[in-house]
């Protein structure tokens, strides 16, 4: 009967239980000690890859903190300016919880006596007895001064505040490549990046409510990033690789994958400073793509060239290539543009070599084409169609001897003399005195071999040594009936 691990409550589960849990579960599927460590360093560095993100939110949280203590500081100081006290605040000690709870009731008191301040300065202009307006004091003119003043700087401040919630929502944007009826959505915002205070008129385009919303929209987008930024990685790297290969450069895929994959685990890279890094290495892949572009464009002309060399040397080996059929006339036409070609090619390769050498020497690096140099890559071709055309020049010098040779033999022995009829009922191939056969008194030596006398004549070239100087055809005469 098969046993049953006990199952703890998990109202008690701690870490400690878990392992237990886990030895027990191990146990019963017989794991081995080598899995189990592989196992458990898994589980420690997915723990420490938690508390790494759990302390990373903490302390953005706690700089968050100190920006809004920051800008609490400031707004209490403007009020202060703009109520004319000269009153110093401190928010004491304590954590920073405790100085936010300490300085927010202040600063929501200020803000209602700015407001007070504000509507207090109206109907001072205003005598309430007639509705017409009364002369101003001096000090209303002052008070009235530091309100604009204050509500100027407040306007700057939030101007710059919402222009820097902008660059941010455009970076976010970017980054993942957000659709564009999503960006619209803050085009209110976005619009206001390149304006200066005196152009922004427009009846809250600066509320309160619009920078909130904004901030909302920034934190979403960092969630879904964070979420997405392997996926952006990836996206990155394979824009990269496709770059290498469009300009047949080496691309190490996997490794270089390998290495992503473990730097975003490791937790120890922004994903943002990765990211731009990427931007930056596309950049100079374009870039070094760009300077590649003529050589390369120079380099499949060299190989259409050579492919159309490697199909004329296989066509001219071809003995009934004149021979009547399909395709022949197009063949025909091919192979002479194919010359025309071919004769271009050592000033090709010449030229290629030329461009090579001065992208190196500019660069100080060779110019790798499909992982190997390209200039060593011209160089052995070079060599090697030399020594090809060696070759078929000695092939052609040897057929041309070849054929000399059987015009010279044919020449000096002409052609083999027709058999002549016998008589009714003579053999053809005996002779009446001494009943020699003509194939032996008139064949070569191949001949007596079997083979027949037109190939004999067609091999004449081959054969003529074989044949005596002092060779002479006997007539056919009946000189020895006569001496009888």
């Amino acid at each position: 009967m098969a046993t049953v691990s006990p199952c703890i409550p998990h109202s008690q589960t701690t870490c400690g239980s878990l392992l237990q849990e886990l030895q027990i579960i191990w146990d019963e599927i017989g794991e081995s000690d080598r899995d189990r460590d592989k196992m458990l360093l898994e589980l420690e560095q997915e723990c420490l890859d938690i508390y790494r993100r759990k302390v990373e939110k903490t302390r953005k949280y706690k700089a968050d903190l100190h920006q809004l203590l920051a800008e609490a500081d400031a707004e209490i100081a403007d009020i202060f300016s703009v109520l004319g006290e000269h009153t110093s605040f401190s928010r004491g000690k304590g954590t920073l919880k405790q100085q936010m709870s300490a300085i927010k009731p202040m600063l929501e008191d200020l803000r209602l006596k700015k407001e007070q301040t504000v509507s207090d300065i109206h109907p001072s202009m205003t005598d309430p007895a007639n509705g017409q307006s009364k002369s101003i004091s001096n000090d209303t003119l002052a008070k009235l001064t530091r309100v604009i003043d204050s509500l100027r700087q407040e306007k700057q401040k939030r101007l710059l505040k919402l222009q820097g919630l902008g660059r941010m929502l455009i970076d976010q944007w970017d980054l993942m490549d957000t659709p564009v009826d999503e960006r619209n959505k803050f085009d209110h915002v976005t619009s206001l990046i390149a304006c200066t205070v005196d152009e922004v008129s427009k009846q809250g385009c600066l509320a309160i409510d619009i920078i909130e919303q904004t901030e909302v929209e920034i934190e979403r987008l960092n969630v879904i990033k964070a979420s997405k930024m392997k996926e952006l990685v990836f996206k990155r790297q394979s824009e990269l690789e496709e770059i290498y290969r469009g300009v047949h450069m080496e691309v190490v895929s996997d490794a270089a994958r390998e290495n992503l994959i473990h730097l975003i685990e490791s937790g120890n890279v922004d994903l943002s400073e990765l990211l731009s890094s990427m931007d930056d290495q596309i950049a100079k892949a374009k870039e070094e793509a760009v300077s590649r572009k003529d050589i390369l464009d120079k380099v499949e002309k060299w190989r259409h060239v050579t492919e159309e060399e490697k199909w004329l040397d296989e066509y001219e080996k071809d003995e009934n290539r004149y021979s009547a059929g399909k395709g022949v006339h197009k063949n025909l036409k091919r192979a002479e543009k194919a010359r025309i070609f071919v004769s271009k090619i050592p000033s090709i390769v010449e030229s290629l070599i030329t461009k090579v050498k001065a992208w190196e020497l500019e660069r100080g690096v060779p110019f790798l084409y499909e992982k190997a140099p390209l200039l060593h890559t011209l160089e052995e071709y070079t060599v090697l169609r030399q020594e090809r055309e060696e070759e078929k020049r000695r092939c052609r010098e040897q057929k041309r001897l070849q054929e000399q040779l059987a015009a010279e033999q044919e020449a000096l022995y002409g052609s083999r003399p027709p058999i002549s009829k016998k008589p009714l009922g003579q053999s053809a191939n005996t002779n009446n005195t001494v009943g020699t056969p003509v194939g032996r008194r008139m064949g070569t030596p191949l001949s007596r071999h079997g083979l027949s006398t037109g190939k004999e004549r067609r091999e004449s070239g081959r054969v003529n040594q074989a044949i005596p100087l002092n060779y002479v055809a006997l007539p056919k005469d009946d000189s020895v009936h006569r001496g009888n």
